[in-house]
């Protein structure tokens, strides 16, 4: 019987809402499953035939140590997803590196941590000077953590915020706020090797004039959502491109791709999730069965 780790963090414990039906799922298996803290020190990852990563979700804030983790762990065990994807797919720079091939990803401005924080802030803005709204985030982050949504009115103090990430060594990632996100949501599409599995809606995260949440994720409203069929043809050219980017020759164990809608009403890429999506099991019946299902498949073929 292969035996798996499903990976969270000290911190997160309690608070993955995936876990219960995944391991439920693994028992209807019978794939032996336990869950694991990747900054246990105690844990011997030697003893797992895999270690899927689920919820290390303060990884953001501790990445240089997550990375030398999850190296440990892949000449130890199976890292799920594997590692040349976990070191690529932390940092928000994939975005462009999927830009450059092809794919409809929200218009992105990099900020590097030498650059002056308002010169770089005037220069976005007037490439976009119909964007009512925009969105300072860290390249590195995960659950809306030190995201924070702006008017252009509220330049200066976005300047400060830029300057604060920058000042603490962290590049910075400027969007336009697409307005549809409010009406619509973003829709997240969920893959299992390769293999469209389900999709739902989460709510708008980002509202005016409040603050970056100080939690490991900013609270969700989730519903189950049918994509229309260009939110699918976009998640498979995403899906491609990363694949083209990575070098990859097999599919993934597993993607979610995230969703939102322009001005105009088309698609577009806000966010590809390799590391440690959340995977919505309990908004589509027999998803966790399914990815188990994949997981099995893919153990036993090596």
């Amino acid at each position: 019987m292969s035996k798996i780790a499903l990976v969270t963090a000290i911190a997160a414990t309690g608070t993955d809402t995936d876990m219960v039906p995944l391991i439920e799922a693994c028992a209807r298996a019978g794939l032996a499953a336990e869950v694991r803290a990747w900054d246990d020190p105690s844990v011997a990852w030697t003893r797992y035939d895999a270690a899927l990563l689920r919820s290390p979700w303060d990884y953001t804030e501790r990445l240089p140590e997550f990375l030398a983790w999850c190296e440990r762990v892949a000449a130890q065990s199976r890292l799920l997803n594997p590692l040349p994807v976990v070191r690529w797919n932390t940092d928000k720079h994939y975005l462009a590196a999927l830009a450059e091939r092809g794919v409809a990803v929200v218009p992105s401005a990099f900020v590097e941590p030498e650059a002056e924080p308002l010169p770089a802030l005037q220069a976005f803005l007037s490439m976009h000077a119909d964007a009512a709204e925009f969105v300072v985030k860290p390249t590195v982050s995960a659950g809306s953590r030190d995201t924070q949504r702006y008017a252009r009115a509220q330049e200066f103090a976005a300047a400060n915020h830029i300057a604060r990430l920058l000042d603490a060594g962290r590049s910075v990632l400027l969007q336009p706020y697409l307005a549809s996100v409010d009406r619509d949501g973003e829709t997240a599409l969920l893959y299992f090797d390769g293999v469209y599995s389900h999709a739902i809606r989460k709510g708008a995260l980002l509202r005016p004039d409040t603050g970056a949440t100080e939690a490991l994720f900013a609270p969700e409203q989730i519903v189950a959502r049918e994509p229309g069929e260009d939110e699918r043809a976009l998640a498979q050219a995403v899906l491609a491109a990363a694949h083209d980017a990575l070098q990859l020759d097999a599919p993934l164990p597993y993607a979610r791709v995230d969703l939102i809608r322009d001005g105009d009403g088309r698609p577009q890429l806000l966010e590809l999730e390799l590391c440690e999506p959340s995977l919505f099991f309990p908004y589509a019946q027999g998803s966790a069965d399914r990815f188990v299902a994949s997981l099995q498949a893919r153990l036993s073929a090596h």
